[in-house]
């Protein structure tokens, strides 16, 4: 008997979007000098608000903001800047609901992934950094900050990603001036009225929104002392080829073709269920996703078909809505990218299949996809699609499964699967992934550092490991 699922909504009455948004800059919110932008509902294409630009001298304020901030930030004494720290996590914790809901209408994921994964990680982080603020003398690097950060962070995870790059930065003693995704601008603002609630001293904090016009200010500032990106790996290059000569401290996080590989002996059931985590989490939004299923050859029928039974179980639909697995692709512009390369995999002869899925009218929505049939040379096994796309190869021996999976530009990530130990570590030692997943995927905790290699970017985030991007070196 197949039971369906009534709907059960999130309240929009929990958030109180206004009509328009100003610049966060020294404590206060201010007009932008460039042309306002609209960001929408990505499940509905309805316009939430408008939002300003931040122009070359609108950056230039922040810069001069926080660089007149931290003087007074860094002179704090480390138990002082964690009190911050620790209200910042614990007003987090109370609003999170609230927050919550803003980041699945403006970004388009599901609730129960912001509700129960981003939300809570993003207090953790601020836990976390604020317990080594005053510890700093112990993690290895060194206690003295660089001064302003520069931080522009994507779409995929606009909260989150805030919270890896702010609450090092600060516990360190830097300030920061952070631009995220123009499509999803709307948490990090309310983030900057808790950084007002929290009464963080005015300037150590500063948020300017706008397209990449602003964030190559920000990164090109001559008073920036460190610049954190996350996104792209061509907009990482151009990154890498602006701040090269000077004596900024830069570290990239980029994109990822990620290999989930299934052995022979792994227990399917599980392997299925981390496979499904691994790409169609965030709608497959994920820099570090299992894009490329390498499954060991003798069980490849019956994973298959098991993992296509875990499909059609999944509900594609509105992000606000409890039961909903797949929520919306983030913006049309990122539907087209998904559109195309899935059409070359067809083109290129890989075979397509989608469980029956109904798409809403309105909005951007792609269902869940898998392509068999997949070579290595096939542009869905090589470039990062960004999307719920799942390409499928098979292997015979570890050693072939090792050769697959490092046959990528990329370095990001991988998962294992397989009941032996040391085949496990013998996969990680030889796989050129910054992360390594054993028997699951996609699990992120403020305490393990997180990078890649290669076009995956260097650096690292997270961890005792991720102060050291915002230190001076121990001379």
């Amino acid at each position: 008997m197949i039971f369906e699922y009534a709907p059960a909504p999130e309240s929009r009455d929990v958030v109180d979007i206004r009509p328009s948004y100003g610049l966060f800059i020294n404590g206060e919110f201010v007009d932008g000098s460039g042309t306002p932008f609209k960001t929408i509902n990505p499940a509905s294409e309805e316009t939430l608000a408008e939002v300003a630009t931040a122009t070359e001298a609108d950056v230039d304020r922040a810069v001069q903001a926080a660089r007149k901030a931290f003087g007074v930030w860094s002179a704090l004494p480390g138990s002082e800047r964690a009190k911050y720290l620790f209200r910042i996590a614990r007003i987090i914790q109370e609003r999170a609901r609230e927050l919550a809901v803003l980041e699945s209408i403006d970004n388009g994921k599901p609730i129960r992934e912001s509700r129960d994964v981003d939300l809570p990680l993003v207090a953790a982080h601020f836990f976390y950094y604020a317990g080594w603020a005053d510890k700093l003398q112990y993690a290895g690097y060194g206690t003295t900050p660089l001064g302003v950060a520069g931080q522009v962070i994507p779409w995929n995870f606009p909260l989150l990603m805030l919270a890896w790059k702010i609450a090092p930065a600060l516990a360190c003693g830097n300030t920061v001036v952070l631009k995220p995704a123009e499509t999803t601008p709307l948490t990090a603002l309310l983030f900057a009225e808790i950084c007002q609630q929290a009464d963080l001293p005015p300037g150590v904090v500063n948020i300017v929104t706008g397209a990449g016009e602003t964030g190559a200010a920000v990164v090109g500032h001559p008073d920036v002392d460190k610049v954190a990106f996350t996104g792209s790996t061509e907009v990482g290059r151009l990154i890498a080829k602006s701040v090269a000569g000077t004596t900024k401290k830069v570290t990239l996080e980029l994109g990822g073709k990620a290999a989930n590989i299934v052995f022979d002996d792994a227990a399917l059931d599980q392997a299925v269920e981390g496979i499904v985590t691994g790409i169609f989490f965030n709608q497959g939004h994920v820099c570090c996703a299992g894009s490329r299923l390498l499954v060991q050859e003798s069980i490849a029928e019956e994973l298959m078909a098991s993992l296509k039974r875990r499909l059609s179980t999944l509900r594609l639909g509105d992000p606000l809505d409890k039961n909903t697995d797949i929520g919306a692709i983030n913006s049309a512009a990122q539907l087209a990218k998904i559109r195309e390369l899935s059409d070359s995999g067809e083109g290129e002869g890989a075979e397509r299949w989608s469980p029956a899925c109904a798409l809403p009218d309105k909005g951007f929505w792609f269902p869940p996809t898998v392509f068999t049939g997949v070579s290595q040379s096939h542009r869905i096994a090589r470039e990062e699609i960004f999307g719920p796309v799942l390409s499928v190869l098979t292997f015979r021996t570890p050693a072939e499964a090792v050769e697959k999976a490092n046959n990528t530009p990329y370095g990001l990530s991988a998962g294992v699967w397989t009941e032996k130990a040391s085949r496990m570590l013998w996969m990680a030692s030889r796989l050129r992934a910054g992360v390594v997943w054993s028997n699951t995927f996609n699990k992120f905790d403020p305490t393990s550092p997180f990078g890649g290699f290669k076009e995956s970017g260097y650096g690292r985030e997270g961890g005792r490991h991720g102060l050291e991007a915002y230190l001076k070196e121990i001379s």
